[in-house]
């Protein structure tokens, strides 16, 4: 049943909007989003649940992941994305922004951390196969993380990165590509 804000066609192909909105739960309007509910019946929004990336077979979701890496007290901010790897189909590639502390850190430790952290609280199959730290995400200007330049990245595809007219901090993905594990 429609409501006042839904979309009720995509212009010049209705076809392309029932297939893409309704076809996922046959009779339900699916956005693409995902949503936890809680024991008291409270929802936390947790994400695009296409930012899913399959594992040797498991599906991760990387908000969880990111979660699990956020708890760390060293731990500003986190952005997973997958990569194509040999074995596993693919792999997971953290970019981890630090708190500025001022004081240094064994980035080595860190990553065994944060790996220990993920393994205990997501699952040991979830632990990420490069950690690279930096000292800032790639984002729009309305906050959000541009995933698409991080994964292109992560995947050593420095040809294209589409439109990054909105991003806030432009100056930020070559320092990431420069530094890329």
């Amino acid at each position: 049943f429609p409501w006042p804000g839904i979309a009720r066609t995509i212009w010049g192909d209705h076809q392309r909007y029932k297939e893409t909105y309704f076809t996922a739960f046959p009779g339900k309007y699916f956005t693409g989003d995902g949503a936890l509910r809680d024991e008291v019946g409270y929802y936390r929004i947790t994400g695009r649940v296409d930012d899913v990336i399959i594992v040797s077979g498991h599906n991760l979701g990387t908000a969880p992941i990111e979660d699990s890496i956020n708890l760390h007290p060293a731990v500003a901010e986190s952005a997973i994305v997958g990569f194509p790897h040999e074995v596993k189909g693919s792999g997971l590639y953290g970019y981890v922004m630090l708190k500025d502390t001022g004081e240094s850190r064994d980035k080595d430790n860190l990553r065994k951390e944060i790996n220990n952290l993920i393994a205990e609280t997501v699952g040991p199959i979830a632990k990420l196969d490069k950690i690279q730290f930096v000292s800032a995400l790639p984002k729009t200007r309305s906050g959000k993380i541009m995933r698409r330049i991080l994964r292109k990245i992560a995947e050593g595809d420095f040809a294209n990165f589409g439109d990054t007219s909105t991003l806030l901090n432009p100056e930020i993905v070559d320092e990431i590509k420069d530094e890329r594990i």
